[in-house]
């Protein structure tokens, strides 16, 4: 895709901060964290969405699950815990529409908040 960003950041063409990679899957520092500890676990391959996981190659989920955790221990968040999250849409608060794992950790993050609180 030539106008994502993750796509662009796998090709080198825009920097970042690389942490740990696999063949299929690259984990960064992002660059807007929302907690001490916050990297995206990214396949190199442009795949949009969750809806498109089913045609993902066989193994991909293992492999970013697996870096996730990699990239928690080697940030020291392995032990004390972590949030994985995966956003769908625009309704989640995904801003590039390519598939990413979130790794979050390095203070108590709470509770998820309820969607629809305070709605009346």
């Amino acid at each position: 895709m030539d106008d994502c960003i993750f796509c662009k950041i796998v090709a080198g063409d825009l920097p970042s901060e690389e942490i740990a990679h696999t063949e299929r899957v690259i984990a960064i520092r992002d660059i807007n964290p929302a907690a001490p500890v916050h990297l995206l676990v990214i396949p190199r391959d442009h795949i949009p969405g969750i809806a498109e996981i089913a045609a993902a190659p066989e193994g991909l989920l293992d492999e970013l699950f697996g870096l996730a955790n990699e990239v928690a221990d080697k940030e020291g968040v392995g032990d004390s815990g972590y949030r994985l999250v995966f956003n769908n849409g625009p309704d989640s608060g995904m801003l590039v529409p390519h598939l990413h794992l979130h790794v979050l950790g390095g203070a108590p993050l709470g509770p998820i908040a309820s969607a629809g609180a305070g709605r009346g």
